[in-house]
């Protein structure tokens, strides 16, 4: 099984609110038609959902943020999330829409709603799901973030591959001179020596990826601008990007 994220900044123009990258989708939809075998699909909120988080000043933490901006950020998830479906199913795939309320509780994960992600994946439908604002409950709602999704499934549902898509090529040890760092490991890289965008979506990336890689288990950073770099790394095992092993 395959884990695939798609980024918020490579799905839609960050520095334009609710603008989605159509044609980028599009050609990473005719990508993931060639994968043989099951996958499961997360996304970011990028110019949808996270836009109006911080509009609001919504944040990973439970609290009682504003009603009408939980409403707001999960009806923009809701258009982003169709966008996504409507371009996989153009291209003659099976997407099923799940959203994290079908197994989170709280900010807990179900375990065999989470387990039942494999059997999905298996019946020739694409589980595809999203960040979102969940309700937590004493009327506090939270952000569960796409990267954090990426750490709960993986932990549950052992992919022998992570892949987040991004809009770079990979983690940079320099930002000035774009020296890709191909290896965490054998680069013995530790996540205080990377340089962090300002908006801290990498940071999170690093973080969830590195817990990800922790367990034993295979993630892999890509540039969603060269969407056959997906198929590369899950049919010839040919990783151009960032790579962390288990």
């Amino acid at each position: 099984m395959i884990l695939i994220k798609l980024g918020g900044s490579i799905i839609t123009n960050k520095e334009k609110p609710l603008s989605p990258r159509i044609k980028t989708i599009d050609n990473i939809a005719k990508q993931l038609k060639k994968i043989s075998e099951p996958f499961v699909i997360v996304h970011g909120g990028g110019s949808f959902g996270h836009y109006w988080s911080v509009k609001y000043d919504m944040h990973t933490k439970p609290a009682r943020y504003d009603s009408h901006g939980v409403a707001i950020v999960k009806n923009s998830m809701i258009e982003l999330n169709k966008i996504i479906l409507d371009s996989l199913t153009k291209n003659k795939l099976n997407p099923y829409c799940l959203p994290p309320t079908d197994f989170m509780s709280g900010n807990k994960p179900i375990p065999s709603k989470v387990r039942e992600i494999r059997k999905i994946a298996e019946s020739n439908l694409i589980p595809v799901t999203f960040g979102d604002a969940l309700w937590y409950g004493q009327k506090k709602s939270y952000i569960l973030s796409g990267d954090k999704i990426m750490s709960i499934l993986a932990k549950a549902l052992r992919p022998r591959l992570s892949i987040f898509i991004l809009n770079v090529d990979g983690l940079y040890s320099d930002l000035n001179t774009k020296r890709l760092i191909y290896d965490m490991k054998d680069d013995q890289v530790s996540i205080q020596d990377i340089p962090m965008d300002v908006t801290g979506g990498m940071t999170r990336k690093v973080e969830e990826a590195t817990k990800i890689s922790k367990m034993g288990l295979k993630v892999f950073f890509a540039n969603g601008n060269k969407p056959e770099r997906i198929t590369n790394a899950i049919q010839k095992n040919r990783f151009e990007g960032t790579i962390f092993r288990g």
